[in-house]
């Protein structure tokens, strides 16, 4: 998802720079678009610094052809999910609403057909004044969601109504025109990903074909939707989500490890990763030389699942994972009651198609109540399903406990 934010030029443009990093924590891309007024306040650099993105400055830059340049505003407005613009000054928001383009900003808000948001900031004779007053009901009629400033002592030495809403406030808005939920906000949630691998000698282990994509695509989602997620990966290629706290390991022990420790922090934890059910015992220490045969001892792993089901509290949720290639369902329920879990997800790995490598992932989902059955679908959607059904198993929960105390 990403989204362009316009910065115009007011003193309050440098907190644009919070909204920037507040949204990134939630997995939204950010394109900055800078009004020449804007640049007296705040240099592109430290926007282009935040965003990893170039800053659009001007309708046409010698750098760029002037074909390139022309049309980037319509680029910009398809390929974009919404525009806020955060500062919003009286004069962007006249020619918003009076239809006027006369520069990059102006001209990207008459292309796009994607959701506005404005955060309106100013001098409150500015904002009280009946032009602003009119511009402002024009854009509501447009569609266009305001952020209310707030009041207070302004910079330019008045109190009263102007103020720049919050950046906390302005990311809610945003977040909500964009459709992302916060139902986890408050949330701590741990997420296993990966496979594990277990060394043979220092050059061999044992693997299996997990590739972390359906882990880290939980971790993704539950970061949109508000939560502080904590993500152990055992070895991919993936590139972990930057608001994720990120712990890599490579054994199962190594991951037990991370697991329990951070565990007592944890609302709600995701077990993921596909770690090896054995290790071999007394691995070499020096490679071992190419023989006729070789045999290996193996030996078991520490069950993090179990042990989990067995330590945690009431307010914990506990999700496990099982890939399987038959009795699907009858092995999912022996291992919910087994292992005194919450919930589990099945995936039938003996379809190639899904599931290992794969962008894609059919599952059935698992309670003491629910059987979900949710059809092929990108992992990231998939992931959302299974959110859902943690906050069902949630709302549960506090059912439950809000009934016992009442009777108490």
């Amino acid at each position: 998802m990403k989204i362009a934010i316009g910065v115009s030029g007011g003193i309050a443009a440098y907190k644009a720079a919070e909204i920037v990093r507040q949204l990134q924590e939630h997995g939204v891309k950010v394109q900055v678009v800078m009004t020449r007024a804007a640049q007296e306040f705040v240099r592109p650099l430290t926007f282009a610094a935040l965003s990893g993105e170039k800053v659009i400055t001007d309708m046409f830059t010698e750098a760029e052809s002037n074909l390139d340049s022309a049309v980037e505003h319509i680029a910009v407005a398809q390929g974009i999910d919404a525009l806020l613009v955060a500062p919003a000054t009286a004069d962007v928001l006249a020619k918003f609403a009076n239809g006027i383009a006369n520069d990059f900003l102006t001209t990207l808000y008459l292309a796009t057909t994607a959701p506005v948001i404005v955060a309106p900031a100013m001098n409150v004779n500015m904002w009280e004044h009946e032009a602003t007053r009119k511009n402002l009901d024009t854009l509501r009629q447009h569609g266009v969601r305001i952020v209310e400033p707030g009041s207070g002592y302004l910079a330019c030495g008045m109190v009263g109504s102007g103020r720049l809403a919050e950046p906390e406030t302005i990311v809610e808005a945003t977040l909500e025109r964009l459709g992302i939920s916060q139902d986890l906000k408050g949330e701590t949630v741990l997420v296993t990903a990966g496979p594990t691998h277990e060394p043979i000698d220092p050059v061999r282990y044992l693997g299996n074909r997990s590739s972390g994509k359906m882990g880290y695509a939980v971790a993704e989602a539950a970061i949109r939707r508000g939560a502080r997620v904590i993500l152990v990966s055992g070895p991919t290629a993936l590139t972990p989500p930057s608001a994720a706290e990120v712990v890599q390991v490579e054994t199962a022990q190594q991951m037990r490890d991370a697991v329990m420790e951070r565990f007592p922090d944890a609302t709600v934890v995701i077990k993921a990763a596909a770690v090896a059910d054995y290790r071999v015992k007394d691995a070499a220490t020096q490679k071992i030389k190419r023989e006729k045969a070789l045999s290996l001892e193996l030996e078991p792993n520490p069950d993090i699942l179990a042990e989990l089901g067995a330590a945690k509290f009431e307010n914990h949720i506990l999700v496990g994972f099982a890939a399987e290639t038959e009795h699907l369902l009858e092995n999912a329920r022996k291992k919910l009651e087994k292992k005194r879990i919450d919930m589990i997800v099945v995936n039938d790995v003996s379809k190639k198609e899904i599931g290992f490598n794969s962008e894609r992932n059919a599952v059935m989902i698992v309670t003491a109540d629910e059987l979900i059955n949710v059809s092929e679908a990108p992992k990231f959607d998939v992931a959302q399903r299974i959110l859902d059904a943690v906050l069902r198993v949630r709302a549960a929960k506090n059912a439950v406990a809000k009934s016992v105390t009442s009777k108490s």
